[in-house]
């Protein structure tokens, strides 16, 4: 009997980073599903998801926007965000960000960090007040 792998969802504009995690995290063994919008995924459906790594600087919703709704919709669900912005200074608007990842980050620091989140949601839910 295989046991089932976690999926996690990707939502960026950029058709490189697209592929390029997709990559990784399919070769540690999560299966990735890319979206270059958040109306994508949300169109899509969130069931069936582990994780989501979102992009914050998006045209139409945000990063932001779409964590918010998210955690409305699945407060469990474990959200990082990523961002090619070095000078994130809203603190209040980046508060409740359980991880946030500078591009470019080292993929396996981001490896670890997802096996951490999947592992323990309770830990990763504390780190987000």
């Amino acid at each position: 009997m295989s046991k089932r792998r976690p999926v996690v969802a990707i939502v960026d504009d950029d058709p490189r980073l697209l592929e390029s995690l997709e990559d990784l995290l399919e070769s540690a063994g999560y299966v990735a599903r890319s979206f270059s919008s958040a109306g994508s995924l949300l169109v899509s459906g969130l069931s069936g998801l582990d994780m989501l790594i979102t992009d914050i600087g998006m045209p139409g919703m945000d990063g932001f926007e779409l964590r918010d709704l998210v955690k409305k919709a699945r407060p469990d669900l474990p959200v990082f965000l990523i961002t090619g912005r070095h000078e994130i200074v809203d603190q209040h608007r980046a508060k409740g960000i359980g991880r946030l990842f500078r591009k470019p980050f080292d993929g396996q620091a981001l490896l670890t960090a997802i096996g951490d989140a999947l592992r323990n949601p309770e830990t990763e839910a504390k780190h987000e007040s």
